[in-house]
């Protein structure tokens, strides 16, 4: 009888669920790699070389960080790809692709920009990220995860996390604490101040964990196996099959609500974490969805590799 409840839920939800289209779009210079927002202000990392600023009230650029242009190997100038943003209390901090690939990290405040690591440390970062207020924290393609202190020009620890190469890492809302994946589907709690792991999940992806989410102690993640990955919301670890590859995924502050990308058309998938139920589909994505932030847990934005960012909310 039960099963027979379960099943009618689902064909119900299936008939209910509807079609969802963003209700703004902003357009970045360049095609967008990260965004953070702060207080009515959307802080956009572009290929382009700069960090485009938006009001989101009146949705046009209000400011523009730009970076000192590369000079290639054949002497041309060219504009760096500035890969991750972040920012806190009034600063803003920028990881840039320098000359053989290696990274530039800067921080601009006060309208002036200064750059905090060099390519000559031969730093192979993919994501960088506030600890607090003057340490960064650095997780680079090798699994390396860094604590950098830029008050003092040191590192806390460098510690090795896995042999495996990285796949994500998403900070804590109070950053105490981080996820971080890998391409062998392990999932690791991480402690920020210290980097002793916490936790060891079993890994619900059999592959590379392209994406994380972390809110309200419930993890969600994208997998190269198509993939859903989700920890903590039920009393046992559970799974959605998708139908292609699982890049990005995204979680509502509460945890309660679950978006994923979804098929060949690049929709979004939205999903309740507790009951595993589907919801509504988002659509407009032309290319596939590279990063989804939620706002508070109705409202929320998602970009993909061009030069749109898209606006949500939810019923």
């Amino acid at each position: 009888m039960i099963r027979i409840f379960i099943t009618i839920m689902l064909l119900l939800s299936t008939i209910i669920a509807k079609e969802i289209h963003p209700t703004l779009v902003f357009h970045s210079v360049g095609y967008v790699n990260d965004f953070v927002f702060h207080k009515n202000r959307l802080y956009v990392a572009n290929d382009m070389g700069c960090i485009d600023i938006f009001d989101t009230n009146t949705q046009k650029i209000v400011n523009r960080v730009m970076l000192p242009l590369l000079v290639t190997a054949r002497n041309k100038l060219i504009a760096p790809n500035v890969i991750s943003v972040d920012y806190i209390n009034g600063k803003i901090l920028i990881l840039s692709i320098g000359k053989n690939s290696y990274r530039n990290v800067w921080i601009y405040e006060n309208h002036e920009l200064k750059q905090i690591v060099d390519e000559k440390k031969k730093l192979t970062i993919k994501e960088a990220r506030f600890a607090n207020n003057e340490q960064i924290l650095f997780s680079t393609f090798g699994s390396e995860v860094i604590l950098h202190d830029t008050s003092e020009q040191y590192n806390v620890y460098k510690t090795h996390i896995s042999q495996s190469t990285m796949g994500d890492m998403v900070l804590s809302a109070n950053k105490n604490e981080m996820v971080h994946s890998d391409e062998s589907g392990a999932i690791r709690l991480i402690d920020v101040a210290t980097s002793k792991v916490l936790k060891n999940y079993k890994p619900l992806n059999l592959d590379n964990v392209y994406h994380v989410a972390y809110n309200n102690n419930i993890i969600i993640t994208a997998g190269q196996d198509r993939r859903v990955g989700v920890y903590g919301a039920t009393k046992e670890d559970y799974y959605i099959k998708s139908d292609f590859l699982v890049y990005c995924v995204g979680l509502s502050p509460n945890g309660k609500t679950g978006v994923y990308s979804s098929g060949e058309e690049n929709d979004l998938q939205l999903f309740n974490t507790k009951t595993k139920q589907l919801g509504d589909i988002l659509v407009g994505h032309k290319t596939p969805i590279n990063q989804i932030k939620f706002v508070n847990d109705k409202e929320f934005y998602s970009v993909g590799s061009r030069n749109d960012i898209f606006y949500w909310k939810l019923n």
